[in-house]
């Protein structure tokens, strides 16, 4: 009778085990239910944007082990504009790329000079494209064009004399307040009188004024070089991601501030309390299972025992 007894209670106790560790593995596949999975984030090989800002370009050049999900498609703003993405396109790219390229260079020169010019332009230069391809690409020279980047003034300080013989007396009055000397107007300074055998008098009057004139500071020059720009692809698939860009408001109007009630949220409330009553009720399950489980065991116990009558 005794080992019927320690059976029964054997048995309950391994059934409570059991529950108690289905209980933890059920918590532990919900806990990592929850957990986020992570994408990689791809950066962009190249990007282009319109001239009038209203599109841009991302290149992603992926390997067969990069995810594509990592590629960003979030909203972005730049430049007064404000981006979305309307389109993911996805590409093979060729073992061997290549295309017609031409670059456009501007360079800063001192003299018009064409061959002043010609001397800071290679005849065959190095380009790399936005898009990663390069090449040596030959000078057009029929595309170079030669402008003025702009231009200074300088002031120049002017003087003369002027010799006034013959004079009855040294009276100021004979000398001109002013000259002109080659159109510039010059203004009398200072008067040294010399007398004559005679009894007269020579006037020497110093005239000053200035000039001011203007000068080319430099000039611009752009040329064309075309070629061919290539690359080598290395099992790679590109992905253009392609925003469409529309203007940012210019000007902000501002909206009245309006206290929040503390009545109203936006948020919904949440009662400390109700969160805590489910993590006891959750806490609670197993304990309740096992209590069960241990009262099944004992009432069996003594059913057995009145029935044997021990």
């Amino acid at each position: 009778m005794k080992k019927t007894a320690r059976s029964v209670l054997t048995a309950v106790c391994v059934l409570a085990m059991a529950m108690s560790m289905t209980g933890a593995a059920f918590a532990a596949d919900a806990e990592s239910d929850d957990t986020p999975v992570q994408n990689v984030v791809c950066y962009p090989t190249a990007m282009t944007r319109s001239e009038d800002g209203s599109e841009i370009r991302k290149m992603y050049d992926l390997g067969p082990e990069d995810d594509p999900a990592g590629i960003p498609r979030s909203d972005f703003e730049q430049e007064g504009f404000h981006y979305t993405m309307v389109e993911l396109l996805k590409q093979e790219l060729p073992a061997n790329e290549s295309r017609q390229h031409t670059e456009t260079v501007s360079v800063a020169s001192k003299s018009k000079d064409m061959a002043s010019v010609l001397a800071l332009l290679p005849e065959k230069r190095e380009f790399i494209t936005d898009d990663g391809l390069s090449g040596v690409l030959t000078l057009k020279l029929d595309t170079v064009d030669v402008t003025v980047a702009g231009y200074g003034s300088s002031t120049k300080e002017l003087t003369a004399t002027r010799t006034y013989p013959g004079l009855a007396s040294q009276d100021t009055q004979y000398i001109p307040k002013t000259i002109e000397d080659d159109g510039n107007t010059l203004t009398l300074q200072t008067i040294n009188w010399q007398s004559e055998a005679d009894g007269h008098f020579t006037a020497i009057a110093s005239y000053s004024g200035s000039t001011t004139s203007s000068y080319v500071k430099g000039y611009t020059v752009t040329a064309d070089y075309t070629g061919t720009v290539s690359r080598i692809n290395l099992n790679k698939i590109r992905y253009v991601a392609i925003f469409e860009g529309t203007p940012l408001e210019t000007e902000e109007v501002e909206e009245p501030v309006v206290s929040p009630d503390p009545a109203v949220t936006d948020e919904p409330d949440v009662d400390p309390a109700a969160t805590a009553t489910v993590s006891e009720k959750n806490m609670l399950i197993p304990v309740c299972v096992l209590a069960g489980a241990a009262a099944l065991g004992v009432g069996a116990f003594f059913v057995i025992k009145r029935r044997k009558g021990w």
